[in-house]
């Protein structure tokens, strides 16, 4: 049986969240888990290091075509590092690049998969890696969308949003929770208490929601404010920039929202995001 649990999501849908969460509930912290431990409670599947000790070599010494080859070998070492299920956080679309899976089934156990409204996606997007909120609209829309290599990452496959929602959602034999961003914003006891249960866990509702009030929105931008945040963009003045739904809505203009419809507008559908009569929800 595998053992990796994928905590999956496109950027900026809610992924650090979902780990702050279970990093406070499992260890069944008083306080709020330092945000910066997070890297390992769910290792990264986009670290380099994990790819040079496989390699034997620098990852800048390797080319793309190289490191798709390389992960099957490097999930087996993740997975082979510590006994039992182990964490692990990708941006990745579940595909393969080059004939090799970018998520190797035979180590995996299950999945996490965190959904977001794609208009507020692309906003985040934007602030996240220095685009305009314009330019942020297309990269949720591009198919061939990546995150290019950098200081101790690998390259990330993602594609578009819509290809990467259903590549998780409709993936035949994967044992897997969905959730929504939303959902979790307005209502996180009983969402957070699914997630539980979804690891075979008994909901302990007293754990449940100190977890949730340790990792909330404002719990999380406070230990950013106070000490830094390893995973802010270098682009960003902050991580934790605002976790509202419907954020969009004061800055996209008219004509990324209509792009945004017209590429993601089926998927919006069955997620909840548009209406029957073409409304949007949120």
């Amino acid at each position: 049986m595998g053992k990796l649990l994928w905590i999956a999501s496109f950027p900026k849908s809610g992924n650090t969240w979902i780990r702050a969460f279970l990093a406070n509930y499992l260890t069944d912290s008083e306080t709020p888990i330092d945000i910066n431990t997070l890297p390992n409670f769910a290792l990264g599947d986009m670290r380099s290091e994990a790819y040079e000790r496989v390699a034997g070599r620098p990852a800048s010494e390797l080319t793309a075509d190289e490191i798709d080859r390389l992960r099957p070998a490097v999930h087996r070492a993740i997975a082979d590092a510590q006994p039992g299920v182990v964490f692990v956080k990708t941006h990745s679309i579940l595909a393969t690049a080059g004939g090799t899976p970018l998520i190797t089934p035979e180590v995996t156990f299950a999945a996490i998969y965190i959904v977001r409204n794609p208009l507020d996606v692309a906003v985040s997007f934007a602030d996240h890696y220095g685009l305009s909120p314009a330019e942020g609209a297309r990269a949720v829309c591009f198919p061939g969308l990546a995150i290019d290599p950098r200081a101790g990452q690998v390259k990330q496959h993602l594609s578009d949003w819509s290809s990467h929602v259903r590549s998780w959602l409709a993936a035949e034999g994967l044992k897997r929770h969905v959730v929504r961003y939303e959902d979790l914003l307005m209502a996180p006891l009983p969402h957070f208490s699914d997630v539980i249960e979804f690891l075979g866990l008994a909901p302990n509702r007293d754990r449940i929601g100190r977890a949730v009030r340790n990792a909330s929105f404002r719990a999380l931008a406070r230990q950013e404010r106070e000490r830094g945040f390893r995973e802010r963009s270098r682009h960003s003045r902050r991580f934790f920039r605002s976790g509202v739904v419907g954020g969009w809505r004061k800055c996209l203009p008219p004509q990324d929202v209509d792009l945004i419809l017209r590429s993601h507008g089926p998927t919006m559908r069955e997620l909840g995001y548009v209406a029957a009569d073409g409304q949007l929800t949120v």
